[in-house]
């Protein structure tokens, strides 16, 4: 069974792949599994107390053939290293040559803005004005598309309070249903039983 391989770090957005990554478990199509810097416990924003699966390292040393997509969680963790995370680089450049999807929310799409991934690229995040203002290399303006979340072949990207989108966008790239179930599922979720 292939693997989605989700990157946390300290203080990551838990919310942000609470349900994609229960989405994907249910499917039975795919393994979730967790990576990080090292494989020391991660606290999320909420306190949830994480064993990642893998080591970057791992990863980088033994190849990523058995994976099938990179998620990039948000969190506090991507600015206060000032977006700039060598290990990550390298496993993103991994997925990136190897033609496996990367999808990314929040400050993580920040991340791949300041290091150039999405200059070429149809994406969205947590605003142009936002990620332009915090990275000095990104060119990627006429790229930039006002949505809460944007698919490309090889990108998925959301801002951060499109939880839900990028939920509905990952399971359609993988595709975990039929993009009528899918789309069905997301106004389940968005909408609720009942209107308020």
């Amino acid at each position: 069974m292939k693997e989605i391989l989700i990157f946390i770090s300290n203080e990551y957005a838990d919310w942000e792949i609470g349900y994609i990554s229960t989405e994907i478990r249910k499917s039975n199509k795919y393994k979730i599994s967790t990576v990080s810097i090292s494989k020391e416990v991660i606290i999320s924003m909420g306190g949830l107390k994480v064993n990642p699966t893998y080591a970057i390292d791992d990863i980088l040393n033994n190849g990523i053939e058995n994976f099938e997509m990179l998620i990039l969680c948000g969190g506090c963790n991507w600015r206060k290293e000032r977006y700039e995370n060598e290990a990550v680089k390298k496993l993103v450049n991994m997925f990136k040559e190897n033609s496996k999807s990367i999808s990314a929310i929040c400050d993580a799409v920040t991340f791949l803005a300041f290091n150039g991934y999405l200059n070429q690229v149809k994406h969205s995040g947590n605003s142009w004005e936002y990620i332009s203002s915090v990275c000095p290399n990104y060119t990627g303006k006429n790229n930039y598309i006002e949505k809460q979340c944007v698919r490309t072949d090889s990108f998925i990207t959301a801002n951060g309070t499109a939880t839900l989108e990028f939920s509905r966008e990952i399971m359609k790239g993988l595709g975990l249903n039929t993009e009528d179930e899918i789309d069905n599922w997301y106004k389940l979720n968005k909408s609720g039983f009942y209107s308020e």
